[in-house]
């Protein structure tokens, strides 16, 4: 079994024993306490899905806790972007594992105010899956595709390439063919009792509907995109919380990185991992072949991939699902280049749309 690795943003030599330990930084800004003084705790979100893997290998090794030290960390598992940029919006979470395009839609409502971008976590993942007859584009006209929600990453990349391929949609369900926001595992059931023709999903949904249901890749979206470099998700810190405690967030990325790293090393031990956390989330663990094919699918990397968010706008715009505007400044890398400094790894981009 092997999991695909970036090759962008980490360097194995000496960052796994800072990461675990989270002593380095943590001297310097005094770990737990003096992550923000008086915090108790950090609030993070990510769903239960395996583009957020990180975010699971974290919490499951307990990376992001040795990193805050005597700050508890608090989680809550969310279905898709929207919900998540909700509870964020409203200040329930101070941090969460997200999609891009729910990030670049919280940034430009709030006039650059709500969040930023501090690190990437995945990419790739993503595919339209379809039953038995759907063999081309041609085959989809009256068809019913279901998303995980209205807006969210794969909400927005089905009805942008819908469009490119000629359809009409509808964010009211109309259109030549039908877009059905539907939480994930309710896509399943829905596929398997032939109510649905098909899903733009993350993993491990795709690899679900095709090892469980019989569905087949119509679209992979790594073939959209120059090099198959894509990004699936993102660290995305709110802006209030990241200006009172810079420290808590630099101990946050430390876990993060820590977690990104295990990955990179561990593949054999990813998959077990991985499972443990998911079933501790939604009571249920993957089928062993469903696992093996989705980390295949996927690579962790810190790079957000910050040059294609410009893309994603006008998809987007296209898809009606955001508000036009600039997300210039949706990026804060500063933290976490500083961080892979002083491991001799390469800095990561913002692409003009951020500090790094």
């Amino acid at each position: 079994m092997k999991i695909n690795r970036s090759t962008t943003a980490l360097t194995a030599l000496g960052l796994t024993a800072m990461m675990l330990a989270g002593c380095a930084s943590a001297s310097a800004t005094g770990s737990g306490g003096a992550a923000g003084g008086d915090l108790a705790e950090v609030r993070l979100g990510y769903f239960a899905n395996v583009t957020h893997a990180p975010a699971l290998v974290g919490l499951s090794e307990g990376l992001f806790q040795d990193a805050l030290g005597d700050v508890d960390l608090k989680t809550e598992v969310f279905n898709a972007g929207p919900a998540a940029i909700e509870a964020l919006s409203a200040g329930a979470i101070d941090a969460t594992y997200i999609g891009p395009n729910p990030s670049i839609n919280t940034f430009i409502q709030s006039g650059g105010q709500s969040a930023h971008v501090v690190a990437g976590a995945t990419s790739g993942g993503a595919a339209l899956v379809v039953r038995d007859g759907i063999d081309s584009p041609d085959d989809l006209k009256g068809a019913n595709i279901a998303t995980p929600q209205l807006g969210n990453t794969q909400d927005v990349a089905l009805r942008s390439w819908l469009a490119d391929e000629g359809y009409e949609t509808s964010t009211s369900g109309g259109g030549e063919v039908a877009v059905t926001p539907t939480e994930n595992a309710q896509t399943l059931t829905l596929f398997q009792d032939a109510q649905l023709d098909g899903a733009w999903l993350p993993e491990p949904w795709v690899s679900r509907l095709i090892v469980e249901a019989g569905a087949h890749v119509l679209v992979d979206e790594k073939d959209l995109w120059p090099g198959g470099d894509f990004p699936t998700t993102v660290l995305l810190v709110r802006a209030e919380f990241a200006e009172e405690h810079p420290e808590a967030v630099e101990e946050l990325l430390e876990g993060h990185l820590a977690a990104v790293t295990w990955l990179d090393e561990n593949a054999e031990e990813a998959p077990a991992v991985i499972n443990g956390a998911l079933e501790e989330a939604t009571g249920k663990r993957l089928a062993d072949e469903v696992l093996a094919r989705a980390l295949e699918n996927v690579t962790f990397t810190v790079d957000p991939h910050a040059a294609a968010f410009s893309t994603l706008i006008d998809d987007g715009l296209a898809a009606g699902t955001q508000k036009d505007g600039s997300i210039e400044g949706l990026f804060d890398l500063r933290a976490l280049n500083a961080l892979l400094a002083k491991n001799g790894a390469e800095p990561v981009s913002a692409a003009g749309l951020g500090e790094e």
